[in-house]
Order: C-alpha cells, then sequence, then structure tokens
C-alpha cells in the first residue's frame, strides 16, 4: 500500500469515527439539552470529555493496531467468552442509538422536503442501506463520511457565527450565560458520562480503528498514523460540539426556552429563523444517515470474527439491523429521552472496556513485544476509575429524565 493511499484511508477512519459514528442526532440533542441545564458550566464538561476521550482512545487503537485484532478476539483471549458478551452489548446499543437517528433523519426529510414521518423512517432505513451496495463498501464508507461530514461542520458553524453575532448585536437583550464553576460540581458527572459515552461508548470507541484492521493498517510501523488518526477525531468531534454548545448557549442566554421534544432543532430555529430550522434538518440528516451507517457497520465487524456466517453475509446482516431499528422506531416516535439515556449507558461500558485493553497490553500472547507507555497505562487507569464512579452516580439522573 503506498502512502497516498494509506493517509487516505487514514482520514477516512478520522472522518468515519468522527461524524459517522459520533455525531448523530443523540450528539445534536444531548449537547443542545445539556447547554440549557448547566449553561456556561457545560464548556467545563467539554473540556474534561475531550481530555478523556483523547487519552482512552489512543489507549485502545495502539492496541488493536499492534495486536492486529479486533476488540471481540481480544476480549476472548482474556476471558473466554467475553468477546461474544461484549458484541451482544455493542449490538444492543447500536440499535438503540439507530433507532434515535432513523427518527432524526426522518425529521431532516420532514423539514427539508415536507415527508412525512412514517415514509421518513423508511426512507432513511433505505438511504443507509444504500451505501453498502456499493463493490467497494471501505471506499463509500470513507468517501461517504468525509462529503457529508464536511457539510455538517459548514452548517454548524454558520450558526454558530449567527447566533453569537445575533447575540452582540441585539440591544436589551439579558444575556445570563450562568456560572462557570457550579457550587455543586458533582451535578456535572451525569452530562460528563452522558457525552463521553455518546462520543467514545460502545461501538463508538473501536469504530475507526475496526476500519483501519478491515483496510489492512495495523502493527507497530502504523502507530504513528494509527495515534495521529485517533487525536483528529476527538479534535473534529469536539470542535463540532462547541460551535454547537455556543448555538444553543446564544439562544437560551437570550432567555428562550429550548423545546424539551427536540431541544437542538428549537435551538436552530431560534437561534437564525426558518433558514436556522432549514439549516437544523440538513445537519441532522446527514449526522442521522451517517450515524446509522456507522453503527451498522461496526456492529456487524465485532461479529465478522466470531462467526463465518456473518463474515459471509456482511451486507444482509447489515440492513437487517437497520431494518430492526426502523421498525423499532416507528412504534415508540421521536425518543429524545432514549437518546440521552443510550449515550448514558454507553458511558458505562467504557471502563470495562478500557480495563480489557490495559490488560491486554500487558500480555504477550496479544502484543508480543510491544511496550505499551506506562504514562498511557497510568493514565487509562485513572481514567477506568473516574469513568466508573461518574457511571454509578449518573445512573440516579437516568431514573430522573423518566420521574
Amino acid at each position: 500500500m503506498d502512502e497516498k493511499t494509506k493517509k487516505s484511508i487514514l482520514w477516512g477512519a478520522t472522518f468515519f469515527t468522527a461524524t459517522t459514528s459520533t455525531v448523530g442526532a443523540g450528539f445534536l440533542t444531548q449537547t443542545a439539552q445539556f447547554a440549557q441545564d448547566y449553561k456556561l458550566s457545560l464548556i467545563l464538561v467539554i473540556i474534561a470529555v475531550c481530555i478523556i476521550n483523547i487519552f482512552t482512545q489512543i489507549n485502545v487503537w495502539r492496541i488493536l493496531c499492534v495486536s492486529k485484532l479486533k476488540a471481540q478476539d481480544i476480549a476472548n483471549k482474556i476471558v473466554p467468552g467475553l468477546g461474544y458478551v461484549i458484541s451482544f452489548l455493542i449490538l444492543l446499543g447500536a440499535i438503540a442509538f439507530n433507532t434515535g437517528n432513523i427518527g432524526g433523519a426522518a425529521l431532516g426529510f420532514n423539514i427539508l422536503f415536507g415527508i412525512n414521518f412514517k415514509a421518513g423512517y423508511i426512507l432513511a432505513g433505505i438511504s443507509a442501506v444504500l451505501i453498502f451496495l456499493s463493490k467497494n463498501i471501505g471506499r463509500a464508507l470513507d468517501q461517504f463520511s468525509k462529503i457529508l461530514g464536511i457539510i455538517m461542520i459548514l452548517v454548524i458553524f454558520y450558526m454558530t457565527v449567527a447566533v453569537l453575532h445575533g447575540n452582540s448585536m441585539s440591544t436589551g437583550i439579558r444575556l445570563d450565560y450562568g456560572t462557570l464553576f457550579p457550587q455543586n460540581p458533582s451535578t456535572l458527572l451525569f452530562p460528563t458520562i452522558t457525552l463521553m459515552g455518546g462520543t467514545i461508548g460502545g461501538f463508538i470507541l473501536f469504530s475507526g480503528m475496526h476500519r483501519l484492521l478491515d483496510a489492512g493498517i495495523s502493527g507497530e510501523e502504523n502507530l504513528k498514523g494509527v495515534e495521529s488518526s485517533a487525536i483528529s477525531t476527538v479534535a473534529i468531534t469536539t470542535v463540532i460540539r462547541i460551535m454547537l454548545f455556543l448555538v444553543a448557549l446564544g439562544v437560551v442566554a437570550s432567555g428562550i426556552g429550548l423545546d424539551p421534544t427536540n431541544p437542538a432543532a428549537s435551538a436552530f430555529k431560534y437561534g437564525a429563523g426558518n433558514l436556522g430550522y432549514i439549516f437544523f434538518g440538513v445537519a441532522i440528516l446527514c449526522a442521522a444517515v451517517t450515524c446509522v451507517v456507522g453503527a451498522s457497520y461496526t456492529t456487524v465487524t465485532f461479529f465478522k470474527t466470531l462467526s463465518p456466517f456473518v463474515s459471509r453475509h456482511e451486507r444482509i446482516l447489515t440492513s437487517v439491523i437497520i431494518a430492526i431499528s426502523t421498525l423499532i422506531m416507528t412504534v415508540l416516535g421521536r425518543p429524545a429521552k432514549l437518546l440521552i439515556v443510550a449515550g448514558s449507558l454507553n458511558g458505562l461500558i467504557i471502563p470495562v472496556m478500557l480495563v480489557m485493553i490495559l490488560i491486554a497490553s500487558r500480555r504477550k500472547d496479544i502484543v508480543g513485544n510491544y511496550k505499551h507507555p506506562k504514562w498511557l497505562f497510568i493514565t487509562g487507569v485513572v481514567i477506568v476509575i473516574i469513568t466508573a464512579y461518574a457511571g454509578i452516580e449518573s445512573l440516579t439522573n437516568i431514573k430522573a429524565l423518566f420521574s
């Protein structure tokens, strides 16, 4: 493989993780809702999540890269059968996220083209399936994630400028951004674990590296490129999160409450009127469809090495996952709370996954003669403790959402 092709695949994996796996309907919903709930304090959460995500991603991607094994295979080497359990949990998490994202895509179709929601669910499912009909799935995924990812970034950037400019030029509007440090810092644990779950929880943590393994990029000789790709993934995600946060915060600070059934849509609409609402349609359509594609593809990669049947029928089974999510969405309606809860529950999986990776980093039968940096190992242990504690504490907040 020549260097040009390798760089293209690495950038493809970066956008695949950042835009095809991370920035979906849940990402938009969580960020907007928490901007209203925590105001300026949310920036501390975003910074903390960014730092934790970088170290978590590097730990995981490095071990998968040098071992040349996917997450489920490493898990089975550590505890026989664990890979099957993790793959099943990944499947459940992916279906939950896909369900919300099918609804998000339908909303996008409704806003942009006036298509009713039930027809939108079906159209969203078909749109996601079409990408897997390509003869070269890997290349199609890379190009798909890059193009729609760039569109999302441009739309959200425009909204950020529009909202901030509008607030700075308006007269008679009292801006109340809240306090940076809350009186009770523990209140930030719930949004922290939820945003982490939405950016590196469940399948997302492994999506980009599984894509690289499928493309044949692995081994110690590729560590530098893989590490750069992991960091770039978190950087892109964080920039999008900050821009979206500023949009929602700017609206809330003007004294306008967001619609609890769709906080992100109301932030865009109040921020830039009808044009903002149309832009929200573009953003959520791109985000939702790409996320369905990313979740479905990555979920199947967790089963490909466990079952020859899955490997032989990859395209069909990917379509089945999308079809199941579409059916569930038709029954449930618009699951704004489901998207937040799914992020929180996926966040609970992070410490379990990271413990597995840290154990693998000390196993010669998995990583060979590779020496995992001590500072990365120690950082990983600290993150396990933090995420485990935050995850347990956030359970009460999950319950409160439905009280």
